[in-house]
């Protein structure tokens, strides 16, 4: 039993934080997507003005992208690629799933192919955790009305080895 939960325990991870702020919040995305490579899943979850196109702008700077990064919505995703920008490390797909109809079968939407270059973040994206066990999952909680109004609740979960690994690395850079 405890080779079980020890071998679990390497397979999950959760980092709990507060952000001050749109700023910070984009800064704890910065620290997470200077980890991240192609083929990494990033699954955001989180109300109206939660702040997770924030999050991804962050994740954006972190991987070297320097274009705006704006929700998409009504697009259902954007690319933004690693070629125009020198240095940077990835494309980025920000996909958001929030007009997508439930059961949808995610193989319709193409991501594998994008998963051969890119970073996915998903905003709405918790519909995706089974068909990508592995993967990091933030959720983004507030405005809360007992804290400052910018202030954001922010749960980081790494399910599977890697994405495991890439949470206690940004919970350990944010404890330093």
């Amino acid at each position: 039993m405890r080779d079980a939960d020890s071998a679990r325990a390497r397979l999950d991870a959760v980092f709990e934080t507060a952000t001050s702020g749109a700023a910070a919040t984009r800064a704890l995305g910065r620290a997470l997507g200077a980890r991240l490579a192609a083929g990494d899943v990033v699954l955001l979850e989180g109300g109206l003005g939660a702040g997770k196109t924030v999050f991804v702008q962050g994740l954006a700077e972190g991987l070297g992208l320097r274009g705006a990064v704006k929700s998409p919505t009504y697009t259902l995703v954007h690319e933004h690629h690693a070629r125009a920008w020198p240095g940077a490390r990835a494309d980025l797909a920000h996909l958001d799933l929030y007009r997508i109809p439930e059961g949808r079968d995610p193989g319709e939407l193409g991501l594998e192919e994008l998963l051969e270059r890119a970073v996915l973040a998903v905003e709405w994206g918790g519909r995706l955790a089974a068909t990508y066990p592995a993967h990091v999952l933030v959720t983004l909680t507030g405005p809360d009305p007992a804290l400052p109004p910018d202030a954001r609740g922010v749960r980081v979960r790494g399910q599977g080895e890697r994405p495991a690994d890439l949470v206690r690395a940004l919970a350990s850079e944010a404890r330093a």
